[in-house]
């Protein structure tokens, strides 16, 4: 539409443009190009408006650091945890980003979702990026492994689709959650919280191949293991193996901030579909091999 409203200009550039369109229209692609030129000249996040759901956990809080070096617009985080001083300190990083702060249980129900995105997309007007990061390690705690791994997860992206369906007006919008490594080869003796991963993968893949429909592309992040108090001491299934966490810290680990920096690589690569492996510094784009297609 853009292509067919305006004639090719050098460079995007919203003064050079010359539109055939109304003021409104004008006013629509206004922000368009703006954020184009943002990205051409730094980073893909820069100017952007991100809600980080779990971003002062482990690898959340190293993960918020590392996206304001990208001088985002806006930086909402949703979290359980309410630690003012860990929010200070991030406002602290970057005066060029707004960080707000807003207390935020995966596990509620979807209407209250709604109520509280509704109260950040009335302020912000616009959210560009949803990253869903909240978690829990426990094969003891069944039920609530799925209800934040997975419901939650579901839930909050189900509740952000009213704002951007673009079958409902809205702009579409970027989805990052964050699976792990057990998604797609599990750890044996947590299997609640392996199949809630492989669950997330799944869900987000799926997402992916209806962006056409929504507007709204997703990718997974998925994490190898992570010096974390997550991983410091869990609990296995029916404890067929107690000292599980002691075993698994023995093979090679990462930093949170060796997966933060990751992190964000693969957010600005912003590939729709990505199934991204952090592991100990590196970062790769796994290849899910299709062994049945449904073929609708």
């Amino acid at each position: 539409m853009f292509a067919k409203l305006c004639r090719p200009v050098p460079s995007l550039n919203f003064r050079t443009v010359k539109c055939f369109c109304k003021p409104r229209q004008l006013n629509k692609y206004y922000n368009i190009i703006a954020r184009a030129n943002c990205s051409a000249s730094s980073s893909f996040l820069c100017d952007k408006n991100v809600i980080f759901v779990a971003g002062l956990g482990d690898i959340g809080l190293d993960t918020s650091k590392e996206l304001l070096k990208r001088d985002l617009k806006n930086l909402v985080i949703l979290d359980r945890i309410d630690k003012p001083e860990l929010v200070c300190e991030l406002k602290e990083l970057n005066p060029k980003t707004k960080v707000t702060f807003m207390p935020y249980d995966v596990t509620v129900p979807i209407a209250e979702s709604k109520k509280l995105l509704k109260k950040i997309f009335d302020k912000l007007k616009c959210v560009d990026i949803l990253i869903n990061g909240a978690g829990i390690l426990d094969d003891h705690k069944i039920e609530a492994t799925i209800a934040v791994n997975y419901t939650g997860l579901v839930n909050t992206t189900t509740a952000i689709m009213d704002f951007w369906d673009i079958r409902r007006g809205g702009p579409g919008g970027i989805l990052c959650n964050i699976g792990s490594v057990t998604g797609f080869n599990a750890i044996t003796q947590v299997p609640v919280y392996s199949g809630s991963k492989a669950a997330v993968v799944n869900f987000t893949r799926s997402l992916a191949k209806l962006a056409h429909i929504t507007g709204v592309t997703a990718y997974t992040v998925n994490p190898g293991i992570t010096r974390t108090s997550l991983v410091a001491k869990f609990n296995s299934w029916l404890d067929v193996e107690p000292d599980v966490a002691e075993l698994l810290l023995e093979h090679p680990t990462q930093s949170t901030k060796e997966c933060a920096a990751s992190f964000v690589k693969a957010i600005e690569k912003n590939k729709n579909g990505g199934l991204w492996f952090l592991d100990q510094g590196t970062l790769e784009n796994i290849k899910w091999r299709k062994y049945w297609d449904p073929c609708i």
